[in-house]
C-alpha cells in the first residue's frame, strides 16, 4: 500500500514521524566485534486496527544517504556501489504482507524488504504499539519497536575482504532494529 492508502473503518492511520524515528543496524566486523550504525531518515505509513489485523499494513522507506556509523570514510564506502549503491538505490523499502499477534504486547509482521532493488521476505518482531497519548501540541502519538535479522548477501550487499587469518572483514548476518514514533493522521 502506498502512503495515500485509506484505512478501513475501525482502523487508524499513522505517519512514521521522521524526526523521532530511526533504523539501527549491527554487523560483525573483522570477526571480533560489532559495528553499529543507523539510518536517521525513516518515513512511511502504518494502518492499524488491533481488532481486525487483515487490513492493517506498514509501508516504510529509509533514506540510504542518511547512514551514520560515526566514521565518515566508512559511511562513504557504505554508500558506494560495493555496499548500498546509494546513487542507484537511494531508498530501502518495506511493505507488510501479513500482521499476526505475538504475545500480549507484540506482533509478527511479515513483509517484503527491498535493498538495492532486491526484495526478500522478512519477519519483523514488533513490540507495541504503545497506547496512544496526546502530545503538548494536540497530536495523537504512539510508539513501536521492531527487530529482524537478515543476510546482507541475499540483498546483493556482498562486498567483503578476506583477512590473512582466513576470516572476513564483514559478517553476513545483520541485526536490524527500528524505533518508531507514530503520529495519527486519520
Amino acid at each position: 500500500m502506498s502512503s495515500t492508502s485509506v484505512a478501513a473503518p475501525g482502523a487508524a492511520t499513522y505517519m512514521i514521524e521522521p524526526s523521532h524515528s530511526a533504523a539501527h543496524f549491527k554487523v560483525r566486523h573483522l570477526m571480533i566485534a560489532n559495528v553499529r550504525g543507523e539510518f536517521s531518515k525513516v518515513g512511511g505509513t502504518v494502518i492499524f486496527d488491533p481488532s481486525n489485523l487483515g487490513p492493517s499494513s506498514i509501508t516504510a522507506e529509509i533514506d540510504v544517504n542518511s547512514i551514520n556509523t560515526r566514521e565518515p570514510d566508512r559511511d562513504k564506502h557504505l554508500k558506494s556501489a560495493e555496499f548500498f549503491d546509494a546513487a542507484n538505490y537511494p531508498t530501502i523499502k518495506f511493505q507488510s504482507k501479513k500482521i499476526e499477534p505475538d504475545g500480549p504486547e507484540g506482533y509478527k509482521v511479515t513483509g517484503d524488504l527491498t535493498i538495492r532493488g532486491i526484495s526478500r521476505e522478512v519477519v519483523l518482531n514488533v513490540t507495541g504499539p504503545t497506547p496512544e497519548i496526546k502530545d503538548p501540541w494536540g497530536y495523537t502519538r504512539r510508539g513501536a519497536e521492531a527487530v529482524a535479522k537478515i543476510s546482507r548477501k541475499e540483498f546483493g550487499v556482498a562486498y567483503n575482504a578476506v583477512l590473512e587469518t582466513g576470516g572476513v572483514a564483514v559478517g553476513d548476518e545483520v541485526e536490524i532494529s527500528l524505533e518508531l514514533e507514530l503520529v495519527k493522521t486519520a
